[in-house]
């Protein structure tokens, strides 16, 4: 049985700016607060924080093959075929991507920021899973998450070049508006995922932001969601 969620920031203890279900502990959040979070979130879920994996983010295009639970830093997207481990990344604007290899039984969690989506680190974690678990697109199924939405996340010309035309649009003289949704869901398509096989999230981190942290309109005093996802071993 595969386990994915995506958080949102409510049900949870911590006070503003935080508030409520923050489970970022890279943030100035009370430390007790993050930990009460992470148990109610997980309890929810069913999993154990001990199964948990997560690196510290770089904004790179890092993969990392995981074995078992770790902690560590570096890697912006994690994959596994073990069960019962759950690969997590932590978002505020930036896009979050799951994708569950039906076939081979493989998982991949995938943090992408605007440097990780035009470095193609869905198309790199999608290749690596290939390489070591012979994935499949035909048997793959994937997730993009929310994020900062198309007509909110406004950048400058020297952003706006690394992206197609078909992501981008202009704003206003060298601004232009970036579509990272689009832009990783592509990564999916080319890799041969089908369309009726990925779900994109329709919310925008700015545009609902009584639902999502958003690191940009709160000015970098917010709190983090969570994605998720790990294949539970059922007769463990």
């Amino acid at each position: 049985m595969v386990v994915a969620a995506l958080s949102t920031r409510k049900g949870g203890v911590s006070q503003a700016p935080y508030s409520s279900l923050n489970l970022g502990k890279s943030t100035n959040d009370n430390p007790e607060h993050v930990q009460k979070n992470r148990e109610l979130f997980f309890s929810a879920l069913g999993i154990s924080p001990e199964k948990l994996a997560l690196s510290k983010q770089v904004h790179g295009t890092e993969v990392m093959v995981v074995n078992e639970p770790v902690i560590t830093e570096g890697y912006d997207a994690l994959i596994t075929n073990k069960k019962d481990i759950y690969l997590s990344v932590s978002v505020a604007d930036c896009t979050p991507i799951l994708v569950f290899d039906k076939k081979n039984a493989a998982v991949a969690a995938i943090h992408a920021g605007w440097r990780g989506t035009a470095g193609r680190i869905v198309a790199k974690t999608l290749e690596k899973m290939k390489a070591e678990f012979n994935t499949d697109p035909a048997g793959c199924y994937a997730f993009v998450g929310a994020c900062i939405g198309y007509n909110a996340f406004e950048v400058g010309k020297e952003v706006a070049d690394q992206f197609d035309e078909t992501h981008k649009k202009n704003s206003a003289g060298e601004k232009y508006f970036v579509d990272l949704k689009s832009a990783n869901a592509q990564q999916l398509i080319d890799f041969g995922i089908t369309k009726n096989h990925i779900e994109v999230l329709p919310y925008c981190t700015i545009n609902h932001n009584d639902l999502f942290f958003s690191h940009r309109k709160e000015c970098g005093v917010t709190g983090r969601n969570m994605a998720v996802i790990g294949m539970k071993d059922l007769l463990g």
